[in-house]
C-alpha cells in the first residue's frame, strides 16, 4: 500500500508540540491593523492551540503522519 498524502493545505497551517497537541497561527493580523489595538494585535502574534474535538479530525484525516 502506497503513503498517505497529508493535505498541504493542512500542513502550511497546522503543527504539532513535542506532546502532540495542535497548533496554528492566529487570523486577523494580516491588513486592516490601523483600527485594531495595541492590545488585540499583540495577542494575535502567539498562536493557539487547538480544542482536542478539532485536533483529532486534523489528526486523522489532514495529516496522518503528525
Amino acid at each position: 500500500m502506497p503513503k498517505m498524502k497529508s493535505k498541504r493545505c493542512a500542513a502550511k497551517r497546522f503543527s504539532f508540540t513535542g506532546s502532540g497537541k495542535v497548533k496554528y497561527k492566529k487570523m486577523n493580523l494580516r491588513h486592516i491593523l490601523t483600527k485594531k489595538t495595541t492590545k488585540r494585535k499583540r495577542n494575535l502574534r502567539h498562536g493557539g492551540v487547538l480544542e482536542e474535538c478539532d485536533a483529532a479530525k486534523i489528526r486523522k484525516q489532514l495529516l496522518p503522519y503528525g
